[in-house]
Parts: C-alpha cells; structure tokens; sequence
C-alpha cells in the first residue's frame, strides 16, 4: 500500500474501493467465544448478497457460539466499516461480522455483546476508547510436536529490547510494521519483550470496537505472516514455563465529544496521577469486580500460569493482587500517564470484544456507585509483598487458576447484566460450563511433570 488504508464509511465507499483495488474475495469473518477468527470466503461479485443476507453457517461446528446441531444456520453480517484489506493478498479483503440467526441478533455473538455495553456506556454519555499491546512468541515446531524458538541465538537471560535479536528478526518485524502502518492503525513501536523469542509491536487506540476488530485480524495477519515463513507466532499466555508470558494489556479511556474525561492535571489530583474522579471511581469498579471479570481477560488454562511472582529475567511482569498505582509494573491497574487506566491482567488468550464489554462493565458500575478505589501502592513492588503485608494493606490476591476466576464471574452480578441474556441462559452460566470443562479436561491429563515426581516416590 503507497496510502495508508481509509475504512469506509458506508457501502458506497466499499464499492469503490473493491472497484479501484481489484478486489476478488472478502472474508465474512465472526469469532467463537475464544475469539478463534471463523470464516466464509466470498466471491466480491456477490457483495450484494453479502450485505443483505450474510454469509451462512452451521453454527455448532464454528466452536462455542450457542448452538446445538438441530440449531437453524447463522449468518454472518457485515459492518461495512470494518472492511480490512490482506496486505499480503491484496486482491482479498475481509470484514468482521455480528452473527445473527433468522434475521435477528444472536446474543451469544461475543462482538454483539461488545456492541451492546458500548450502546449502554453512550447512553450514560460516554465512548470508551481502547488500546492494546499483543505480545507473542515465534517458535517452529520440532519433529517430536515439541516447540522450540525460531531463533536459536535468542538466549540472553535478560533479553528484552536486545538490538541483535529486533535486528535478526527485522524482515519480519518491518514487514509487519509496514502492513499495520497501511491499514491505517500507525504502528508506532516494536519491541523484543522480556523473554527470548518474544515480540510486541503497537498500534494508536481508538474506540473499543474497532481496536478489538484490529486486535482480531493483527493476531490472524502475524499468524499467517509466521506460517509462510514455516514458524508458528503464538499469542499463547505461557508457552514456556521458565519465560515470561504474553499479555494483550488494555489501555482505557472514557471520552465525550473529543475530550478524555479521565484526564486531570496532576496538580489538581490529590493522589499526583493525572486523573479525574471519574477516573478513580471506573477503578474502583474495576477493582471492585476484578476477581471476577478476569475469567474473561485471562481465560484460559495456560493465563494462570502467567499471573506469577518471577522468571527467568527476575520477574513476570504480571500482576497477581487486586492493586492500582502510578507507572508501576507489578499492579494490576498501571496509570503509565495521566488520563489512562492500563489493565495487566488482559493476556493473549482474552477474546478482546468479551474482555472489553467486561471491564467496561465493571468500570461503569463503579461510576454508577460513585466507588473510592482507596490508595494507591504505587512505591511497592508487589512481587515482593509478603503476606504480612498483604494483610495490613488490605490486597486481594487474584485467582489463582481458571477453575476459581469461573467461580468468581459465577457469583456477579454486574458481569452477569452486562453480557446478557440469549433467551436460553445468561451468558455468564454459558460461559462457565465451556471454561469449567476446559479447566476439567487439562485436570484429567496426567503430565510428565505427575509421573517423574510421584511414580517412584512412596
């Protein structure tokens, strides 16, 4: 792309750049609760079609969307603004759809979910803003299934920002700054993160709805970019149980007409962060309901064995307390700058548009309820808090695997109002049978780990 990409406004704008670009296919593209990117390839002739009637599927075999085999089809709909050129394939273009059953909203579409907390957040007068930061690994495959890094000079203890290893990696790492940058999205950093093998580059925030859009087909487009190269890049929590984990960290802001309500002069905020009461209010909601809605920001069996105290480098960089504080790294809500909430719990495993509708719901019931999040413990390093401490301080320990973050979401309320209910279930009990069976189905495997410490033991 010589001009960076402009999304369109209306179907109009989508006809004509289809015509001017020599566009041939479009992906109709929903995800699953996992936020797994599903698709129907169709012919661009049929773009009238398409906007009309959608493209169909059998819902049951796309993954955990609410249906049962005797279910009717869905259909993916697209919303002509989020239409994303394939920077590699430009003569194909993909649109993220809501999914609808028999003309109707499908309340178990988690984009939908999105969509129906951000009409709730600007019915109250506000549009939450969002930013992402996706962390992954590239590895390759071994002949044994085993992984191992991409690159095998990767191995400094402390590797993070290593100039040798961005340089070894930099066909890939420019090729994907230079795709984001032509979307549009202006990818403004790139980085070696804290282990080896793994990357992170960033792209401008924007409303919630969109960036989670983008967060979907970044993943999918450096997944793709990896696998002609022959190498896997995993957004996966933990792929190495000795390296620091990927996160997918939520930046947040709250606006009304083109001015960011979290933002205050430090001078005027008692505490010195550059927030607003608002602000401190949406913190404490998301601290408030923190132990619940991280079942949705960190939803996966492999996310809880990120949320730990050290690694190799000498920390995980994630939080393991309920805890705010000023640019402080070992919190779980970081105020890295005045007028914006960083969440450290969010990981790469999260579905965004079902992470976003959580801690949006969250923080507006902390707006609601006026809430006092307390003190910040900005000069702690929380990774070294005793017990003691914690105790004095008053600190909630987060969950400590997926089974408990279930368990937790089960019992909210506020969560449970905000995803919805689909006319069978709340969503929540939906989504506590399929991560609860997930938790079970990796509590009955017996791993290396079991025989090689008990076998011989007693």
């Amino acid at each position: 792309m010589n001009e960076p990409f402009t999304a369109p406004e209306s179907r109009e704008d989508v006809e004509r750049y289809l015509d001017e670009n020599d566009v041939e296919f479009l992906f109709a593209q929903f995800v699953d609760m996992h936020g797994k990117p599903s698709a129907k390839l169709v012919p661009a002739q049929h773009l009238d079609g398409l906007l009309s009637e959608g493209a169909g599927f059998a819902g049951f075999a796309a993954g955990p969307i609410g249906q049962q085999p005797n279910d009717p089809d869905m259909a993916a709909m697209p919303d002509v603004r989020s239409l994303t050129p394939l920077p590699w394939k430009p003569t194909v273009a993909r649109f993220a759809c809501d999914v609808h059953v028999e003309g109707e909203e499908w309340p178990y579409c988690p984009r939908t979910i999105l969509r129906r907390q951000l009409d709730r957040a600007r019915g109250m007068g506000y549009e939450f803003m969002l930013g992402t930061e996706l962390e992954y690994f590239l590895v390759r495959k071994r002949e044994d299934g085993t992984i191992e890094l991409a690159d095998p000079l990767d191995t400094l203890d402390q590797p993070c920002y290593d100039m040798r290893a961005l340089t070894r990696n930099l066909d890939f790492m420019s090729q994907v700054s230079r795709y984001v940058t032509g979307l549009g999205w202006n990818n403004y950093a790139n980085d070696h993160e804290d282990a080896n093998g793994q990357f992170e580059q960033n792209f401008e925030f924007t409303d919630a709805l969109t960036t989670c859009d983008r967060a979907i087909f970044f993943r999918y487009m450096v997944e793709s970019l990896a696998q002609e190269r022959g190498l896997i890049a995993t957004f996966m929590p933990k792929p190495f149980d000795h390296l620091t984990g990927n996160g997918a960290h939520f930046h947040m802001s709250l606006w009304r007409d083109g001015e960011n309500l979290f933002e205050a002069d430090p001078a005027d905020d008692p505490r010195g962060m550059g927030l607003s009461p608002l602000a401190y209010n949406f913190i404490g909601g998301l601290k408030a309901h923190a132990r619940a809605y991280i079942a949705l920001t960190a939803p996966t069996v492999s996310s809880y064995k990120r949320l730990v105290v050290g690694t190799r480098s000498g920390s995980s960089w994630a939080p393991v307390y309920v805890s705010y504080g000023y640019n402080n790294r070992t919190q779980m809500l970081r105020i890295p700058a005045a007028g914006r909430i960083e969440d450290r719990t969010v990981d790469g495993s999260c579905n965004p548009y079902l992470g976003a509708a959580a801690v949006l719901a969250a923080g507006l019931d902390g707006l609601e309820r006026e809430l006092d999040p307390g003190e910040p413990t900005t000069e702690l390093n929380l990774h070294e808090l005793t017990e003691a401490q914690r105790a004095e301080l008053g600190v909630e320990l987060l969950p400590g695997n997926l089974l408990d973050a279930t368990r937790e979401l089960e019992k909210c309320d506020v969560l449970r109002r905000a995803l919805g209910n689909t006319g069978r279930e709340d969503y929540v009990d939906y989504f506590v049978r399929v991560k609860q069976q997930e938790f079970q189905e990796w509590h009955d495997r017996v791993s290396d780990w079991e025989i090689n410490r008990y076998l011989q033991l007693f």
